[in-house]
């Protein structure tokens, strides 16, 4: 193959190689040309890799802004940033902060609240470069110790380790190989979920993960001895999860995977011998525990409620069929609920932004629980308090922490982060605009007050639409030197996600799919016919399913747009499903497998199979990273080679591949500024700025 000649606007690129595969898909031939970079432990993959970041790297240290961008974003993260506190039986209170600048935000230990905190556990030790990330802690029901679950260089992969809460000592207790998991108590020892240790052939970041087992570990002991609890064999392509509530009266198996639901068991440890009584009849519906008290089992649940309920059943006669409501499906969506000092709040999504509100017992409610503003708020307290915290962040909102008096209803200040950056000079909006079917579709969008929309201002377009996920109003100093520079920051709320209730959602799946594309292109063609920007000034991104939309965006409209940034994204829609755990993504998608209806579908809008040669493409920069076990780096590889390969004009097109990185979970702050200042630099190159 021959290198690609470009113009002086974008760099020269190195070769890839092209070889003759070809797969068949219901009597279509569809070559693969460049399907030896999936294999991630070869040494010409390796070689590929260092020579596309050589280039990358080589661009993005000479663009003008970078060195300043990355200046302003150190200036703007470096705050302090204090959770809300979490009130533990053994009567002490514990709370992650992070001094500013830290990799990794710290976990404290306080007697009393107010008081003088000392640390607890600081995962900054756990690693020299802050790439060990803390996924969770559960600690025991008595108190006793404290499980912790670690991810190494941004994998799915997680270990568990042990401490002594009273002394704070280290236990000798280690477990390996874990994904997807917590630490469930009972007793002297948890369950946890696990996958066999991968067979040593390099591949243990992109081999397809089946048969996915609970085991119990007991405090003391060696993993080789812990007591493999439930595995189902018979469906390799399942997760299973095991929750014991807080009283180790009732067991609940989650299982998932197969469907856009779940199926939920539960057993009652009250009587020696118990077996699971499956309480759900099907994995169309999602359902989980909220809380237990007695016999009852208070349960969060779409069952016969697109927009969400709480209901509760009797663990005498657990299946769905005898469920009460409790808290009724409303007009709006219900994220949460939460139950706290006798009482439930519950969060629900209006327009994609939170309203809560305080319910008895009995589901009534009492009253609106009144936040700041419009913004994401997330509720947590203890059963036996008659107070909680609240966390609260809008787009010129800082998160900051309330303490909530349930008798009262008067919210406090309790944390508020004191920054040394301004935003009262910006202004949200959110806004309304027709899809191609005729759908209204919302976004918001985060500017300057004084800003004049003649078309000539700078627009960030960012969009997920899938896997039922909401985008709700949210702060991040990152944006920060793109508003300040005029920018305008629209976030768009696309179907597939779950704004407004599991209709949304399903009308952005498997064969409805392209109603996602649709949504975020007729923004993109509203902002330029309204003069909020114009097509050499407008940049597309998005990550994970967020990439899938602007890689199928820049495909089916590569003229509409200045610049994309495609993170982590699936972009080989006919293979996805045959890495790590992509399978379980079939629900939202369908597979090239399922039927020839399905795989013209897939292979009609699949971003890597829709690049044409000879077409001009945006200025493009694709990023993913070699720890990415989520969603594969193949499928940026690979898209990016073929890019390359296709564009026929001036634009950069350029991949950036992260060491020591995943798909963006845990990832170190010094490597989330470093990445933002390259992705920040290249919009500013690209659009003008």
């Amino acid at each position: 193959m021959t290198a690609i000649a470009l113009n002086s606007c974008a760099p020269k690129l190195p070769e890839t190689r092209k070889d003759d595969t070809v797969d068949n898909y219901f009597g279509t031939e569809v070559a693969d040309p460049y399907r030896w970079l999936e294999d991630d432990a070869s040494e010409e993959t390796a070689a590929w890799v260092k020579a596309q970041n050589k280039v990358t790297s080589a661009y993005l240290r000479k663009l003008p802004a970078r060195d300043k961008i990355l200046a302003r974003l150190k200036d703007v993260a470096n705050y302090e940033k204090v959770g809300a506190p979490s009130h533990k039986k053994n009567g002490k209170w514990y709370f992650y902060k992070n001094d500013g600048l830290q990799n990794q935000s710290v976990l404290y230990e306080m007697d009393e609240l107010g008081g003088e905190p000392s640390v607890f556990l600081d995962p900054n030790k756990l690693s020299d470069d802050g790439t060990v990330a803390l996924k969770g802690t559960y600690f025991s029901h008595d108190c006793k110790y404290m499980a912790y679950v670690i991810s190494r260089s941004g994998s799915d992969w997680e270990e568990i380790f042990v401490m002594d809460v009273e002394s704070g000592q280290l236990l000798e207790d280690h477990i390996e190989w874990a994904k997807f998991t917590g630490a469930s108590w009972r007793g002297d020892g948890f369950y946890y979920s696990a996958y066999d240790k991968p067979e040593g052939d390099g591949h243990e970041f992109s081999g397809k993960n089946e048969v996915h087992k609970i085991y119990f570990h007991k405090i003391g002991t060696a993993q080789a001895d812990d007591e493999l609890f439930y595995s189902n064999p018979d469906e390799p392509l399942r997760f299973y999860q095991l929750d014991i509530n807080e009283e180790e009266t009732m067991a609940f198996l989650y299982e998932d995977g197969a469907d856009i639901g779940n199926n939920m068991y539960v057993m009652d440890l009250r009587k020696p011998g118990s077996k699971f009584v499956q309480m759900t009849a099907d994995m169309k519906n999602s359902c989980y525990p909220l809380e237990t008290e007695g016999d009852k089992i208070y349960i969060f649940t779409n069952r016969f409620a697109p927009l969400n309920k709480v209901v509760v059943a009797d663990i005498k006669n657990p299946t769905y069929k005898n469920w009460k409501d409790l808290i009724p499906e409303s007009d709006c969506v219900l994220e949460s609920a939460s139950f706290i000092g006798g009482k439930i709040i519950t969060s629900y999504l209006k327009d994609a932004s939170t309203h809560a509100y305080l319910h008895e017992m009995d589901g009534n409610c009492v009253t609106e629980v009144k936040l700041p503003g419009v913004g994401s708020a997330g509720f947590g307290g203890r059963k036996d308090e008659p107070w909680c915290f609240y966390s609260y962040s809008s787009f010129t909102t800082p998160g900051t922490i309330y303490s909530y008096d349930l008798q009262t209803g008067e919210s406090t200040v309790f944390t508020q982060p004191k920054t040394s950056f301004d935003l009262s000079e910006y202004v949200v909006e959110q806004v309304f605009i027709e899809s191609k079917d005729g759908t209204k579709v919302p976004f918001f969008a985060t500017h300057k007050k004084d800003i004049v929309l003649d078309g000539t201002n700078p627009v960030l377009l960012y969009g997920y639409g899938g896997f039922n996920i909401s985008l709700g109003p949210s702060f991040s100093t990152v944006r920060i030197p793109f508003l300040e520079a005029g920018g305008i920051y629209v976030q768009a709320n696309l179907r597939g996600g779950g704004e407004y209730g599991e209709a949304w959602h399903m009308a952005g799946t498997k064969m409805n799919k392209q109603n996602v594309f649709d949504d975020f292109i007729a923004i993109a063609e509203w902002l330029i016919a309204n003069k909020w920007t114009s097509k050499e000034k407008l940049a597309i991104q998005g990550g994970s399913n967020g990439g899938l939309l602007v890689g199928a965006c820049m495909t089916q409209r590569p003229d509409l747009y200045g610049a994309v940034i495609a993170q982590v994204g699936v972009m080989d829609m006919l293979r996805y499903h045959k890495f790590t755990i992509g399978w379980n993504w079939a629900p939202d998608y369908g597979t090239s497998e399922d039927s020839e209806e399905m795989f013209k579908y897939l292979y009609g809008y699949s971003p890597l199979h829709n690049l044409k040669p000879g077409t001009v493409y945006p200025a493009t920069l694709v990023t993913t990273a070699d720890h990415d076990d989520r969603v594969v780096p193949a499928h940026s590889f690979k898209f990016a080679a073929t890019l390359q390969e296709c564009n026929a004009g001036p634009n950069p097109c350029i991949i950036r591949i992260d060491s020591k990185a995943g798909h963006g979970g845990g990832k170190p702050l010094a490597k989330v500024l470093e990445e933002q200042a390259d992705i920040y630099a290249f919009i500013f190159k690209n659009l003008n700025m």
